[in-house]
């Protein structure tokens, strides 16, 4: 990949602002080629825009580049500050160079510009065959439900302006993305508002001012935090703010306290533990600033909660309402207090809603339920005034409770809890005795409920009923929307990670490598932490594979709790179904725990298996929510994904379709890496049983083999070799070539050696082995092959000398090397084996006298190749003419290194070496 970054660049060559109509084809090969196309969109963009910025990168034509196609358009727009965007590029992106690179088959170029107002991206590929297409009638687009063909498809779903530019060399695919409107806010003054309408102060609003510095440790405290929380300046000032704050006050409030203080701005609501040791509920405004040194500190002003008009931000009335505030228009008091949040702020807006209904009615806490989208259930998204966050995201049906007050479709007024037990679960065990609830609907449909409760019963009436569901009306469309548009964020969120992650597993068919993926996709983008149990065959028990943790100092402890309980059954039920026995066991083994440390006796009376011995730490981490979904590849359960929350979290059912899609991906991943384990080791199994058990030990000749096959994975190819004792003293030896490479010649192989071994041992001479064996081969029919080989018996003599007999069917000639240097071919040249019936052949005597070597090779050393040169016969005998008074191993290693260094290519075929020699009296190693 080539990438270049030019920033104010000039604009974009001038290209047609129309592409004509496609003819009725698709672009070559592949599923996501593109369909036939209506006339498409004219390029109307303003050809004035100034382009700021440009990126550019070139991608080759293989699978692999995709991926790093999305990686350079990510960066890109991230580096742009284009965020709001990046999703839809990358997806888009990833459709189109697929096109290019992988069913096109030619390089891809990717050019980012940069406006004012968004970024526009081409895509271009170099199809020689393309032709400009004519102009032709309109013809649909493919379905939407076909598995290719939708790269436009989503150029028009997704992107503001897209089109198609077509050269007689180029196809240039192009989309524009615009920054989506945020509204620009405005400085206003405050409403004019009657006296019995300001906020309420109790006597003199007293505003605690805390300095906090880089490490979070307060370094200033004055006199009104001593008389708000009751702490002199010489005892906080030293200590971390962390000690102080019970953070968060309220669900909603993602930011931890440690974060607040690194924002340049930030207001909410917690607590500040007094020194009474009661939790003083505060409204805060914390500004980060830095002295004249450079070193960062932040300022915190704090109020009590009921006084937080003091500090809040003031409500920003938009440009366009203020003529009509001015001209005496009514403004409706509870969108003014909410004000006008980001549009994609869901939970801020949420959270003002609550805080200000509690206001509104003088409650307690308050709480906001939306629909999921079903409407069948209605998820915890914010409250306040309870006592934790504890029921974000739990989820309650829609038809709970007798009667018209279990229902969330009207509103409902309950005069104490305590009567109607389980009515409202949300606030069970909170102390609330009296609640209001009123629905928020949109066009008639259920979109969620709003509820105020007090601690004391009878607060509410009907009057109190209207009043909320006027405010639940007025704010149901704005939340609505704001849920609307973080759904579909999640979604194209969701199709981009779908989309990087089955690339990762589609990169791999190593199976553990294939685990440590699934866990570390899995954690923490969907869970916390996270347990995969495989399944080897339908009559083995799950079996706990691998386990994840964002906090690595916790693996440990999940492990050893899983690994002591009993799996999850292995259910083939599509879904995530929720798994209660991890939770329990770790709750109730740290309480045991917990009891001894501190001496008592007791505690529960449920037996707990011994050993597990999990920290509070491990009971904390797993005590939250836990689900399982089955890992079901062809249609059979491989595994089981489990995935957990810590203590009093749950699990967003977009996060767990997510994760279900996420689960689908990976088994099948999972078992194409068990299918090629498998798979790899039979063929490994199977070339093993075609190589000699080992080199027999010959008294009086040293013996050297050195074999490589031809290709990944192949332990045995078509070359071959054999040495192995006949009797009375005497030894076979063989070397052959099979025509061709792989499992068709490994066949042959196998049959060869093993015949050779047979007739042999039968007594049979040279020639009438290789004869029978010829007629062997020539009974397999179409799958006989041709076959060199070079056949001969060794029988070592008492004066130091070895004789030999020889016979070389149509194999290269053995070389004999002398002890003088002098390189001779030891036999001559006869028919190959496996083309004509009537083969006769005819056995030749060598003698070795001490010193001298005897080297067989197989055609892959003697044809090794580097351009149009060979190394051939004379070569090989010229590096042999180098190893005299070596011994057989550095004589054969002394060869295979020059076949090696004669060409830089990895050799592509076959090649055994085998050397003999009879030992002199001297020799050197080398």
């Amino acid at each position: 990949m080539t990438t270049g970054l030019i920033p104010g660049g000039q604009p974009p060559e001038q290209r047609p602002t129309e592409a004509p109509m496609p003819q009725q084809r698709l672009d070559p090969a592949g599923p996501s080629a593109l369909p036939a196309l209506p006339a498409l969109p004219a390029d109307n963009r303003p050809r004035s825009s100034v382009i700021t910025a440009r990126a550019a990168a070139s991608f080759e034509p293989v699978g692999r580049s995709v991926a790093t196609a999305r990686s350079f358009v990510r960066d890109t727009l991230q580096g742009w500050g284009f965020a709001d965007i990046v999703d839809d590029a990358v997806v888009l992106t990833s459709e189109l160079v697929t096109n290019a690179v992988v069913h096109a088959g030619t390089h891809a170029e990717v050019l980012c510009l940069r406006t004012d107002d968004g970024v526009r991206i081409e895509v271009s590929d170099h199809y020689p065959e393309r032709e400009v297409p004519l102009q032709t009638s309109a013809s649909p687009m493919a379905s939407p439900d076909r598995e290719g063909g939708r790269g436009l498809q989503l150029c028009a779903a997704l992107a503001t302006r897209w089109g198609v530019d077509y050269t007689p060399t180029h196809k240039h695919v192009w989309f524009q993305l615009n920054l989506p409107e945020r509204p620009v806010g405005t400085r206003t003054a405050g409403p004019a508002l009657p006296a019995d309408l300001l906020p309420v102060a109790d006597g003199r609003v007293r505003v605690a001012v805390l300095q906090v510095d880089r490490k979070g440790t307060l370094t200033s405290w004055n006199e009104d935090a001593e008389d708000l929380f009751g702490h002199p300046a010489a005892e906080a000032v030293g200590r971390p703010l962390t000690e102080l704050a019970a953070w968060p006050h309220t669900p909603g409030t993602s930011t931890g306290v440690a974060e607040a203080l690194q924002l340049s701005r930030w207001e909410g609501s917690y607590g500040i533990r007094g020194a009474d040791g009661r939790v003083v509920q505060v409204y805060a405004s914390h500004l980060r600033v830095r002295d004249t040194g450079g070193e960062p500190s932040t300022v915190c002003l704090l109020v009590r909660d009921h006084e937080r008009a003091v500090l809040q931000t003031p409500t920003r009335v938009p440009a366009g309402d203020q003529s009509s505030a001015q001209d005496g228009q009514s403004t409706d008091p509870f969108e003014v207090f909410i004000g006008s949040p980001a549009p994609d702020d869901l939970d801020g807006l949420l959270q003002r809603t609550v805080e200000r209904a509690r206001d509104m009615l003088d409650g307690d806490s308050a709480f906001l339920l939306l629909a999921t989208d079903d409407e069948t259930e209605l998820e915890v998204r914010a409250s306040t005034g309870l006592p934790s966050a504890r029921q974000r995201f739990a989820r309650v049906p829609v038809e709970a409770g007798p009667g018209r007050y279990g229902s969330a479709r009207m509103p409902a007024v309950h005069d104490d809890l305590s009567a109607v037990p389980g009515a409202v679960p949300l606030l069970g065990g909170t102390g609330m005795r009296s609640v209001v609830t009123v629905p928020l609907k949109v066009e008639g449909r259920l979109t969620g409920s709003l509820g105020v409760a007090a601690e004391a019963s009878g607060r509410y009436s009907n009057e109190e009923a209207l009043r909320l569901q006027f405010a639940a009306d007025r704010i149901a469309l704005a939340v609505e929307s704001a849920r609307l548009g973080e759904l579909e964020r999640l979604r194209r969120g969701s199709l981009s990670f779908l989309v990087e992650a089955s690339d990762l597993l589609a990169g791999t068919l190593d199976r553990d490598q294939t685990l440590a993926l699934m866990a570390q996709m899995t954690v923490p983008t969907l869970a916390t932490w996270c347990a995969v149990y495989t399944i080897a065959d339908q009559a083995s028990d799950p079996y706990l594979s691998y386990v994840l943790h964002e906090d690595e100092e916790l693996i440990d402890g999940i492990k050893s709790l899983l690994s002591k309980i009993a799996p999850p059954d292995p259910v083939p039920t599509p879904g995530a179904r929720v798994w209660t026995t991890p939770g329990e066991v770790a709750h109730q083994a740290a309480l045991r725990t917990s009891m001894r440390t501190l001496g008592l006796a007791g505690g529960p009376t449920h037996r707990i298996t011994g050993g597990i011995g999990p920290t509070l730490a491990t009971a904390s981490a797993v005590g939250g929510e836990t689900v399982v979904l089955p890992l079901v590849a062809r249609n059979r359960v491989i595994g089981m994904l489990v995935l957990g929350k810590p203590t009093d979290e749950h699990f967003r059912q977009e996060i767990l379709e997510l994760a279900e899609d996420l689960s689908r991906r990976a088994a099948l991943a999972l078992d194409n890496a068990r299918l090629y384990s498998e798979r790899t080791a039979i063929s490994q199994a199977l070339q093993r049983s075609l190589l000699p058990p080992g080199t027999p030990h010959i008294d009086g000749v040293e013996v050297e083999v050195i074999y490589r096959a031809a290709g990944e994975g192949n332990e045995v190819g078509g070359d071959f070799y054999d040495l192995f004792p006949i009797g009375n003293g005497a030894y076979g030896f063989a070397i052959g070539d099979v025509c061709g490479t792989g499992p068709n010649a490994a066949a042959v192989t196998g049959l060869a050696r093993h015949a050779l071994r047979l007739l042999a041992r039968e007594g049979l001479s040279g020639p009438a082995v290789l004869e029978r064996l010829n007629s062997a081969i020539l009974d397999e029919g179409d799958r006989s092959r041709f076959l060199t080989l070079l056949y001969g018996e060794l029988r070592p003599q008492p004066d130091g000398s070895a004789e030999l007999k020889v016979v070389c069917a149509g194999h290269p000639l053995p070389l004999r090397l002398r002890q003088d240097g002098t390189v001779t071919p030891a036999a001559e040249p006869q028919p190959l084996l496996g083309v004509i019936e009537d083969l006769e052949l005819y056995e030749e005597r060598v003698t070795l006298d001490p010193g001298d070597v005897l080297l067989c090779v197989t055609d892959g050393v003697t044809e090794r190749r580097e351009g149009s040169r060979m190394l051939g016969d004379d070569g090989l005998a010229d590096v042999l003419t180098t190893c005299t008074g070596l011994t057989a191993g550095a004589v054969a290693a002394r060869i295979m290194r020059a076949v090696e260094r004669f060409a830089s290519d990895a050799p592509s075929d076959d090649m055994a070496i085998l050397a003999m020699r009879v030992p002199g009296l001297h020799h050197n190693e080398g």
